[in-house]
């Protein structure tokens, strides 16, 4: 079987009917959950042979989460270069919540295929999520947020970031109501965290 998490590894036919697949499943992944969508639906879209699909993919939830991944892993670059120059954890975790917010405001499809899979994931342990761990360690051990946020910050903090992208796609808002609400986000995010009102207020005048 292909291997499906390293499409760079594959042969330029088997590339160019992996991108196929990824593609239709994108369009379609805009549209429904991944259990509403069928192969047969999939290949069809990508105009080639069911066996293509079970080559690439072991079933339909791995083919979501590998598009979701690729989304992620863009969202995650986005946020890494956004605080590149920032040594602030606080100011770090509220980087990231804006730079998602942005995101689903200038990529609202994109936000509904990375909402709609575990490749959204709020584990600790998930590779995605280290840059956070490593802000949320540096915060607590600064005193700069709760104790609690050792353990339980990270869950938190992807939590309010995901419902807010999910907030975001779905009411439409302009742009004046939508960065209320992003500031409004961040602002009640970091006073839970045990940051200070007035800290949190700057933080979050983008």
């Amino acid at each position: 079987m292909a291997n499906h998490f390293e499409p760079n590894s594959l042969s330029p036919r088997a590339a160019r009917t992996h991108a196929a697949l990824v593609a239709a499943g994108f369009e379609l992944l805009v549209e429904r959950p991944i259990d509403a969508i069928a192969i047969d639906e999939v290949v069809a879209r990508a105009g080639v042979a069911k066996g293509s699909f079970f080559n690439h993919f072991p079933d339909k939830q791995h083919f979501a989460e590998a598009i979701a991944s690729e989304v992620r892993l863009e969202l995650e670059a986005l946020v890494t270069r956004a605080n590149s120059a920032v040594t602030d954890p606080v100011k770090r975790i509220a980087g990231g919540m804006r730079v998602a917010a942005d995101f689903a405001l200038n990529h609202p499809k994109r936000t509904a295929v990375l909402l709609r899979s575990h490749a959204s994931s709020t584990a600790r342990d998930h590779p995605l999520n280290k840059g956070l761990v490593d802000d949320f360690k540096a915060a607590v051990d600064a005193g700069m947020v709760r104790q609690e946020a050792a353990d339980s910050g990270v869950l938190y903090w992807l939590g309010l970031c995901q419902i807010l992208m999910a907030n975001l796609v779905e009411r439409r808002l302009d742009r004046p109501g939508a960065e209320r609400r992003i500031s409004e986000m961040i602002v009640l995010g970091l006073t839970g965290l045990g940051v200070k009102n007035a800290t949190a207020s700057k933080l979050a005048v983008r």
